[in-house]
């Protein structure tokens, strides 16, 4: 498990990388703040919904990181001022 496991977060390295290369910050004319902490809370709120049927089923791998997604959510909301 300890390999694979490995081999998945390489994979996933790999893949991230070019994505934070060619990361900028663009702050759009028209933001509207109400729509943006709906589907902020709605991305957290289903992530955690996933982490609790994940570990209902005994899927404690996959419960620990929809949990993680969930509070990179909560976190970035809180960062934003919307929560």
């Amino acid at each position: 498990m300890c390999d694979d496991l490995k081999a998945k977060v390489e994979k996933y390295l790999q893949k991230a990388e070019p994505l934070f290369e060619k990361l900028d910050i663009r702050l759009p004319e028209d933001i509207n703040l109400e729509q943006i902490s709906e589907e902020f809370y709605d991305m957290a709120t289903c992530y955690y919904k996933d982490a609790i049927h994940f570990y209902e089923n005994g899927n404690y791998v996959n419960a620990l990181a929809a949990l993680e997604y969930a509070e990179g959510w909560m976190d970035a909301g809180k960062r934003l001022g919307i929560f």
